[in-house]
């Protein structure tokens, strides 16, 4: 299984108070998501904190998926953890770290990720899987942008 990598940096003119309770809710979530994914999630709880699961459905390429991560780390206002524990991916580990500078925040994303298809990985990574994920970032920027200017 070989991870990949996925980091993205994002400044915005918001301060870090008005950011990091807009990522601490997950329903903000779908916000963030492009609409060909058919992102809803299923189960969150009432409040977000270390431990806490957040079950998800949407559609990869068409085919649906169920998706389970947990928060492994939560260290409000400075950034939080969450890690697949069933779901598309053989890994998934996403850090999001958010700092206060220049009278505004920067988002920090570090994803971890690694493919199920055996062999069958490195093609698949090549051909969609890379620019999918790219994507889904490349939409959460320009939403975050719309929605915080910057």
């Amino acid at each position: 299984m070989k991870p990949y990598r996925l980091t993205r940096q994002q400044w915005l003119p918001a301060p870090l108070e008005k950011i990091f309770p807009f990522f601490s809710r997950p329903e903000n979530l779908q916000t963030l998501t492009p609409p060909f994914l058919d992102f809803n999630i299923v189960e969150v709880p009432a409040e977000i904190e270390a431990g806490s699961l957040i079950r998800y459905k949407l559609r990869l390429r068409g085919i649906p998926i169920r998706w389970t991560t947990k928060i492994t780390e939560w260290t409000p206002p400075h950034g939080f953890v969450d890690e697949q524990l069933s779901g598309p991916y053989a890994l998934w580990h996403h850090e999001h770290r958010f700092v206060a500078e220049r009278g505004g925040t920067t988002m920090f994303d570090t994803v971890d990720y690694a493919l199920p298809f055996g062999i069958l990985a490195w093609p698949a990574y090549k051909l969609f899987v890379r620019r999918d994920v790219e994507s889904v970032f490349d939409y959460r920027e320009k939403r975050m942008r719309e929605l915080f200017g910057g």
